[in-house]
């Protein structure tokens, strides 16, 4: 029994970018009645409120809800009834303009800078600035179709580490390429969670759909987090199933 549910958002509570289904909304409800619970994502705050917020009931079991954009380097948490933002780890301007003219270079050097794109390609997230390929609002099936084995943004990957040697880069969802400042992954938000809620990471499950080695969620892994991979949001209505079911 542990103290501290983690949950990956894209392809593991919700399909990418979507919001939660009803029954995921109800799952997670009664989860919430019965442990606290977190969901870190390289996702922005505005993704967390529509995908998540938007699709859950406005009740006291809020109070056990953690919300870790961008990896954590942004924190929410619910204090008399409304979300507060306990601190944010923002990029300077200069820092910004820079990721943003590498990001444009690379994406062009790779060759694979798309015809057709839904919304913007490139999102300033505050303390993360990301790539989708296809943009922020391609259809799913689109996304999926687009590198299914990781080979264009690998490309873009190595080629966008030669012009900013000072910065991380991390692959995110299905066409994103995740910028952050060095060491800010999921194992950032995890030493985040234990700092700020007094969890001992030995105290904490992360549920997560990328957990193998190269996937955004395995450093959590590596944080030494028990870890329970699932391949996508029907796997973890499942996981979370069998927690409350231990919790009642």
């Amino acid at each position: 029994m542990k103290d501290l549910i983690v949950f990956d958002l894209d392809g593991t509570l919700a399909e990418s970018k979507a919001p939660l289904d009803a029954e995921m909304a109800a799952l997670l409800g009664q989860l919430l009645a019965v442990v606290p619970v977190a969901v870190i994502s390289g996702g922005a705050w505005p993704q967390f409120q529509q995908q998540v917020l938007a699709q859950l009931p406005d009740d006291d079991g809020m109070e056990n809800l953690s919300l870790l954009p961008t990896c954590g380097t942004r924190f929410y948490r619910r204090h008399d009834g409304a979300w507060e933002n306990e601190y944010s780890e923002d990029f300077s301007v200069k820092d910004r303009n820079r990721i943003v003219e590498a990001l444009n270079e690379s994406l062009d050097a790779s060759g694979f800078r798309a015809a057709r794109s839904w919304g913007d390609v490139i999102e300033d997230r505050g303390s993360q600035i990301t790539l989708s390929a296809l943009g922020q609002d391609a259809p799913l099936a689109e996304k999926k179709a687009w590198d299914p084995d990781f080979r264009k943004r690998e490309k873009i990957k190595a080629l966008l580490e030669t012009r900013i040697p000072g910065f991380s880069v991390h692959l995110g969802g299905a066409t994103s390429v995740d910028v952050t400042r060095p060491g800010i992954d999921k194992a950032y938000g995890i030493g985040k969670l234990r700092d700020m809620l007094g969890v001992a990471i030995t105290d904490m499950v992360f549920v997560g759909d990328a957990l193998f080695p190269g996937g955004n969620d395995y450093p959590a892994k590596q944080a030494g987090v028990l870890s329970i991979a699932v391949r996508d949001p029907h796997e973890t209505k499942r996981v979370i199933e069998a927690i409350v079911a231990c919790r009642s």
